[in-house]
């Protein structure tokens, strides 16, 4: 696992609209207050629980030191792992790859 890097899962269309909008902000930053994002080694476990069935997703790869917000790494109670949220919306600068999940 590379630790210079987290990721985030999100829609086509929503990266689509940050590119067009200049920053990146998931739903959960307003419901939550951050977004989750994952290392490497997690990305599998969180596209099978919350994104099993659909389409049109990409995975964003995310240089962590270029993160212009507070990068915290917290512990998801529900399933005992420690996550890295972004507390705040992501600078496009810090996506280093996006790739299509489909």
């Amino acid at each position: 696992m590379n630790s210079d890097y987290i990721y985030h899962i999100t829609t086509k269309a929503a990266w689509d609209e940050a590119t067009a909008k200049g920053q990146y902000e998931a739903p959960t930053l307003a419901s939550e207050g951050f977004m989750h994002c994952s290392t490497e080694d997690q990305v599998a476990g969180v596209l099978e629980r919350y994104y099993k069935g659909h389409t049109g997703l990409v995975k964003l790869k995310i240089e962590k030191e270029k993160v212009e917000r507070p990068l915290v790494f917290e512990l998801a109670g529900s399933i005992n792992e420690v996550f890295p949220h972004i507390h705040g919306a992501l600078n496009l600068n810090a996506v280093v790859e996006v790739a299509i999940i489909d």
